[in-house]
């Protein structure tokens, strides 16, 4: 009886991070959180209230926990005032590289399970496990391209309070992370892996690429022909594999861009139209560059809410501070930047197909009123 009733919780459980998780992921598309109260108050702590956590009692869930004159975001106690898990959040997009504090805080009390989140992105370590930080980690979810049910389910197993409070939350991460087939899976995906990484083209990978055939050759390629070159891959790739083209990412949304960007290496000057009016740009970074700056003077909060989306792995499409932009790649940030709006830097040495995301993005952040009145089309002969 107390087992058919512990699963019947379960499933509510189940439902109710499902739809939780549902308008989190449409507020993350919508650049909604801006910062990390944000993202503690419009999507953690209601997914914790919905794994039986008691929000609203300190001694449970702790907020601000001191650790020797510095503090963990969230303390998840049992016994109460005793830790049991640590969450440390950050702003969307910006969970990158903060292992290693929150693995201080957890030696420090010899917590066992540490959790980093930015609100799209979970990742759950065992901070007492060997290894680097990455090889600590158990499970990654990224609300956005996993599935809800697989995101709730993952959820309840290593975070819910009952679980959690028995021992099996733990239990089940030991045991999932010593899981021989953790390496099966790995070593199975470097090919979806690859094939992704091809599709994606990084800006960091398109610049290694470039910075590799300018060492054999002594002429460096722009991203274009890098981007074109992976393209090229992608396609034999393909041939060889299989004649069905790949499919996205489960759980990902497609959304069609409003705005097609054409080759201007071929085809000539850009020109488009924004409330009626027509503008001309030499180059899709142009293009880029005024869609922003007018989403900017149409709605005041458009950068903000652009900033708080994840960018790419470690690059800010737009920053505050101009050194945010290519932290990989600080000898990029002189000539391959440029001021938006007082205040605002945007990167700029992007690819064709990369800076076509990065307008797909800013519409999609917009919404469909600002999106809708940008249209672009490519001038023949200009």
């Amino acid at each position: 009886m107390v087992a058919a009733r512990d699963v019947q919780k379960e499933d509510i459980n189940v439902m109710a991070i499902t739809d939780h998780i549902e308008r989190v992921r449409d507020g993350i598309r919508r650049g909604l959180f801006t910062s990390e109260a944000a993202v503690s108050q419009g999507i953690l702590l209601p997914i914790l209230s919905e794994l039986g956590w008691p929000v609203y009692d300190p001694t449970i869930v702790t907020p601000e926990y001191s650790i020797e004159g510095r503090r963990v975001d969230y303390a998840l106690c049992h016994p109460e005032n005793s830790p049991a898990v640590f969450v440390e959040v950050k702003k969307v997009g910006l969970s990158e590289s903060a292992e290693r504090q929150l693995f201080e805080y957890a030696f420090h009390v010899g917590v066992p399970m540490a959790i980093l989140t930015d609100g799209q992105e979970w990742s759950f370590y065992l901070p007492g496990e060997q290894g680097r930080y990455d090889e600590r980690r158990v499970y990654k979810i990224d609300l956005l391209t996993r599935s809800t049910i697989e995101a709730s389910e993952r959820l309840i197993r290593y975070l819910s309070f009952e679980r959690v409070c028995s021992g099996k939350a733990l239990q089940d991460a030991r045991s999932d992370y010593q899981n021989v087939a953790r390496d099966r899976t790995i070593k199975a995906t470097f090919p979806k892996a690859w094939n992704a990484l091809l599709v994606g083209q990084d800006s960091l990978l398109l610049e290694l690429l470039a910075d590799k055939v300018e060492d054999f050759c002594g002429y460096k390629p722009d991203l274009d022909t890098c981007s074109q070159f992976f393209e090229n891959m992608l396609r034999a790739e393909q041939t060889l594999v299989s004649d069905q083209p790949p499919t996205p990412k489960q759980g990902r949304k497609t959304i069609p861009p409003r705005i097609i960007l054409g080759d201007t290496r071929s085809m000539g000057h850009f020109t488009f139209e924004f409330r009626g009016n027509r503008y001309t740009a030499r180059s899709a970074r142009d293009v880029m560059v005024k869609v922003f700056q007018l989403f900017a003077k149409e709605d005041n909060e458009f950068l903000d809410r652009f900033a708080a989306r994840k960018h790419g792995r470690k690059r800010r499409y737009i920053a505050k501070e101009r050194s945010e932009l290519y932290p990989d790649r600080p000898d990029l940030v002189e000539f391959h930047s440029i001021e938006l709006v007082p205040g605002w830097w945007m990167g700029t040495n992007y690819s064709r197909k990369n800076i076509q995301e990065i307008i797909n993005l800013a519409c999609e952040v917009a919404g469909p009123r600002l999106g809708s009145m940008v249209q672009v089309k490519v001038d023949q002969g200009c």
